[in-house]
């Protein structure tokens, strides 16, 4: 079948249920930088948000006309089935405006790419047939990830001596209308690498081949002279050795056609637990099914590796496998190579399959095996927990050839009380006389990872999620006669007290360790750089601190009036050893609520201050929009904030009260301090992605986004045991805090989100109706029966906490929603627990019980959406749902829901409200269809 006609029959799968008459309407080995603003914008008049704005505060008939219309639309659209629509055009021109450049730095941060974009991708992108093979989705046309996006040119400025940019040189000599991928700097920074892939006929890619540029010409070749070496990018992609060599995962020449399905099954597909093993997983998606699919993803993933030079000297280099990682040593004489193989599971994903580890010289030599780890299917469900044996094996970045891992003491099992709980080894790549591993820190709470400075000093990260206890230890790695002490003991929840990360220099063998500052003093500083959390909003910073003592000096921090500023990376790192503090050089950000993100260079010692880009304003007709951070406080006591907009030029003394969109996701805590500390910036510029909330500020919509909902379980309390209850205190508090301001009209108000937040949205119209008109629920999850071994941040499993997953579960207050919701869902959705079935059974709930409702099925969308069609028509939903529901809604009054739930009290025990869902007990009531 050809691409357009699967096009043409891939309408959108558009389910309705009758509906309200309408009344008229109213950083790797390069430094990236990707723009927080992505997008610019065509004119879209004040006068346009004006009109809705004042029609939706008042009785305005200005658009009966257009009500009609939308009327006789709404009888089009019973029928179940439509073609793609458009928003209304205020929206468009902000969605369709072109993407500003990810930036990237040279080594030696003296000349900067602007690697190109285009706007969303067609749906015929993502129309493209792929394979789901081990928790992969990959193209078997190009053997790459599908649907990955790419860059379409690439242009490289010199970075002055002054701060400012030179005239761009484009990268040339590639195909026109290629596809580019994997852009990396060689370590002197005078090559660049990528992938090049260009569309050929029936909508398919061609295969992938590496190319090489010369920065200072910006002339372009194929890496290999040879047309049928293509490049294997299923998992790693290619690494330079050195400064002319790379090593490439290239397709191997023998792999011939994919393997043919049988026509006929060779006999049942059978799993078994006969041993009695306890195996609890998530709800992982595009597992392998059978045999069949084992041997295609062993075609589409194994991968030759390749030593190619650039000057065309190719050499291959071990055997075929399946390798996932290649990562050559700091000095470029070994080779760390990861592989999985068989065999493999029908019930975990790729990441959990038998992994081998092995060490090779740079020249194709085969040392040793690192390790071999089994199949891991037995990963306790308990956050916290983690594969046996070794893991996290890297090479130390200030040793030529040194490696570190870790491995589990409590059999990987987070439940199982033992001290130490992780141990840190390390040793040479090649052993001397037989030498054991060494220790290097024993840790009672699970492993995070290392931070890397000399012989003398490395910072070790550890922490627990249950408690959020989170430490930082100060070890001296070469110097056994120096003990390990704790720098920093606090908890991951309480934003106020975190002290900064340190920041990082790159070495003369093109890794990163820390930063140390010379003061010209006896004392070892660096530089810890912070977001700097405070009641007042974030204030970030950069502290001088003193490794030794613990004392900090400041010296830079973000103004705190207007702007947001930000550190990004050191940029004064070409020389090994101490950095001198007067010869300190900083790359920061810079924006406000009006102003977009801009990128500085201070220079010190007179921290001067040079502007390096100019990007124009993605949505100038959104600028003068108003941002305001509110506080309020939940009845509970908890402090809560929310980011309040208003369109431009709204007056609230001629305009009154606005429809508003309540757009939010809740977060779990430990405690009600850390619940109600301030996260964010009131100086923040509002970027807005395309599908953001932020887009009906051009349609006259107040936008309550983010507003804190924290679920809270203190001490040994669990959090989601009174989820119901905390929720809809806070959406309670939000709602009355927008309401008292004048600015939001109290029977106007509708409330969305995507994912966890879908799954808010649903039960806040089940269990607070008295607070919204409506809802708009995307991709989220609605019957937690069918996530029965857990999900977010919830380790108990169904049979542990049966009454907890019936009652957060909206799926079981179906018949409790009595307010219009929108569900939307991708067809291919590929994200753990949201299976597109979960929206599916929702609306089937909801219709059973005459609930007005419509569901939206994205063909071929994944848990979030992507192509232009899918997202525009996402946007028209919404905008006709929240036009439709919310600008022209009737009182609440009027709602038959509201006598029944307006004045639901919350059960003292805190077990849900009055108007809750289905107890356990009542399971067995509800039609098996719907289960």
């Amino acid at each position: 079948m050809s691409s357009l006609s699967i096009l043409h029959r891939a309408c959108l799968r558009v389910a309705l249920f009758p509906v309200a008459p309408l009344r008229p309407p109213r950083l790797p080995r390069s430094l990236r930088l990707p723009h927080r603003s992505t997008m610019s914008s065509a004119a879209s008049r004040l006068s346009h948000i004006a009109t809705a704005a004042s029609g939706a505060a008042g009785e305005s008939n200005e658009t009966a006309a257009a009500a009609s219309g939308l009327a006789q639309e709404d009888d089009d659209l019973s029928s179940g089935e439509m073609g793609y629509r458009l928003p209304p055009k205020e929206i468009q021109d902000i969605v369709d405006a072109p993407p500003l450049p990810v930036l990237s730095f040279s080594p030696s941060k003296d000349k900067i790419l602007f690697l190109k974009r285009r706007a969303l991708p067609p749906l015929s992108d993502l129309a493209k047939p792929e394979e789901k093979l081990a928790g992969v989705r990959i193209d078997g046309h190009s053997n790459t990830r599908s649907r990955m996006s790419f860059y379409t040119g690439i242009g490289i400025h010199k970075l002055m001596d002054n701060g400012t940019l030179g005239p761009e040189k484009e990268v040339h000599g590639y195909p026109e209308g290629a596809r580019i991928n994997f852009v990396t700097w060689s370590h002197d920074g005078r090559h660049l690498s990528f992938s090049v892939r260009v569309d050929e006929e029936d909508n398919k890619s061609s295969k992938l081949r590496v190319w090489v540029a010369d920065v200072e010409s910006g002339a372009a070749r194929p890496l290999f002279k040879s047309p049928e070496i293509y490049l294997n990018a299923i998992f790693d992609s290619f690494v330079w050795i050195n400064n002319s060599t790379l090593l490439v995962c290239t397709i191997p020449v023998s792999c011939g056609a994919p393997p043919q399905k049988p026509s006929v099954p060779s006999g049942p597909k059978i799993q078994s637990n006969e041993t009695k093993n306890v195996v609890q997983v998530r709800t992982f998606q595009d597992l392998l099914k059978d045999e069949y699919d084992a041997d295609l993803f062993d075609y589409y993933a194994t991968s030759q590796l390749m030593l190619a030079s650039l000057d065309g000297t190719v050499k291959p280099m071990g055997p075929p496998a399946v390798y996932t990682s290649i990562d050559p040593s700091p000095d470029d004489k070994y080779l760390m190579l990861s592989s999985i193989h068989r065999p493999y599971s029908y019930i975990v994903p790729c990441g959990r399959f038998p992994k081998k580890v092995e060490l090779w010289t740079s020249d194709g030599k085969f040392i040793r095996e690192l390790c071999d780890l089994p199949l891991a299917e037995d990963i306790p469900i308990a956050t916290s927990s983690v594969r046996k044996g070794k893991r996290s094996i890297f090479w130390r970045p200030d040793k030529p050839s040194t490696l570190y891992w870790v491995e589990t003491q409590d059999g990987g099992d987070a439940k199982v009380e033992v001290s130490p709980r992780d141990i840190v080894y390390m040793e040479n790549a090649e052993l001397v006389n037989g030498e054991q591993p060494e220790i290097l820190h024993k840790l009672d709470l699970r492993y995070g990872g290392i931070s890397w400075c000399d012989e003398s000093l490395a910072l070790v990260y550890e922490s627990w999620y249950k408690t959020r206890k989170t430490r930082t230890w100060v070890i001296s790695p070469d110097k056994k006669d120096v003990s390990p002490r704790i720098l920093f003991d606090r908890s991951s929840e309480d934003v106020y007290s975190d002290p900064g990360s340190p920041m990082l220099r790159r070495t003369a063998m093109g890794t990163y360790v820390i930063a140390k500052v010379n003061k010209q003093d006896e004392n070892t500083y660096i530089l810890l750089n912070g977001m700097g959390a405070t009641p007042e909003g974030n204030v970030p910073f950069l502290d001088l601190f003193d490794i030794n003592t613990g004392c900090k000096e400041r010296i830079w921090e973000s103004d705190k009036e207007k702007y947001f500023e930000t550190v990004v990376a050191l940029m004064s790192d070409k020389i090994d050893g101490e950095l001198p503090l007067d010869q300190l050089k900083i790359l920061t950000s810079k924006e406000s609520k009006t102003e977009n993100t801009q990128y500085y260079l201070q220079i010190w010692p007179e921290k001067k201050q040079v502007q390096i880009t100019n990007f124009p304003h993605p949505y100038p007709q959104l600028a003068s929009l108003y941002k305001e951070m509110i506080r309020y406080q939940r009845k509970d006591g908890v402090q809560l904030t929310a980011k309040l907009y208003l369109p431009p030029g709204y007056d609230a003394s001629k305009d009154g009260p606005l429809p508003c969109l309540v757009w939010s996701y809740p977060g779990e805590f430990k405690s009600k301090d850390a619940a109600g500390q301030v996260r964010g910036s009131p100086n923040e510029f509002s970027g807005i992605g395309a599908t953001s909330p932020l887009l009906w500020l051009a349609r006259g919509f107040a936008i309550l986004s983010g507003p804190t909902i924290p679920i809270i379980g203190e001490g040994d309390v669990e959090a989601n045991d009174s989820y119901v209850e905390q929720l809809v205190t806070s959406a309670e508090a939000a709602v009355e805090e927008v309401v008292r301001r004048g600015v939001v009209h109290p029977d106007k108000i509708a409330v969305g989100g995507h994912s966890y937040g879908a799954f808010m949205t649903a039960n806040l119209l089940a269990h607070a109706p008295h607070l919204f008109c409506c809802g708009i629920a995307r991709s989220g999850a609605y019957n937690r029966t069918l996530t029965p071994f857990g999900f977010q941040n919830e380790d108990r499993t169904l049979w542990e906490a049966t009454n907890t997953y019936v009652e957060m579960s909206p799926f079981m207050s179906a018949n409790k929603i009595k307010k219009p919701i929108l569900l939307i869902h991708g067809e291919q959705d590929n994200n753990s627990g949201t299976l597109t079935m979960q929206s599916d059974r929702f609306f089937n709930a909801l219709k059973g019980h005459g609930v007005q409702s419509r569901l939206v099925i994205l063909p071929f969308e994944s848990h979030g959406y992507s192509a232009r069609e899918s997202i525009m028509h996402v946007l028209w939903e919404s905008d006709r749902w929240l036009q439709k529901y919310c600008v022209n809604s009737t009182s609440k009054a009027d709602s038959d829901s509201v006598s029944d739930c307006k004045n639901e009290t919350l059960s003292a025990s805190g077990g849900g409200a009055a108007c809750e869902g289905l107890s356990s007990n009542e399971l067995s009531s509800i039609p098996r269809s719907l289960l």
